[in-house]
């Protein structure tokens, strides 16, 4: 297993000291891109390693890094439900209304996902609830489609 594997696994796997470690002897790992084109920071944060996501940031990973479907890290998290993980991001910069390969956004991912919280969260920092994806559906679409009232009553009122 080469030390690029070898570091990705320890991300996937939140070995914080692994990374620590790994990081000193060879910073440039930080930009680097798995097969999928996940960087590190992308891979922590849709994993949960709110810690390690903390290190990556503070060691000047690029928080918008794109995947190669142009996902980053802040549209993982919202996916996956990661409010902790979401507020450090957005805190670091993130873009809240990026819109990756097929259009969606942050957004519409916490919309189709059901992330309440994190649709108030992105909302609260600025997201554009008229942004559209590739189907040209926004996010109060995709919760009208779903049935999802408490996310409908919340897009209606922004």
């Amino acid at each position: 297993m080469s030390s690029t594997e070898d570091f990705f696994n320890h991300i996937r796997n939140g070995h914080l000291e692994a990374i620590k470690s790994q990081l000193e002897t060879t910073p440039k790992l930080l930009e680097t891109q798995d097969q999928r084109g996940s960087t590190p920071l992308l891979l922590a944060a849709y994993y949960g390693h709110k810690d390690l996501v903390h290190l990556l940031l503070k060691k000047g990973a690029k928080v918008d890094a794109k995947d190669g479907s142009g996902n980053t890290a802040l549209m993982g998290v919202c996916f996956k439900g990661y409010v902790d993980i979401a507020k450090q991001l957005i805190h670091a910069g993130a873009n809240v209304n990026h819109k990756n390969a097929m259009g969606a956004t942050c957004l519409i991912y916490a919309v189709t996902f059901n992330r309440e919280d994190i649709a108030e969260l992105l909302l609260a920092h600025g997201a554009d609830v008229s942004i559209k994806d590739a189907k040209g559906k926004s996010a109060l679409d995709h919760a009208k489609e779903q049935d999802i009232q408490p996310l409908v009553k919340l897009l209606e009122n922004k």
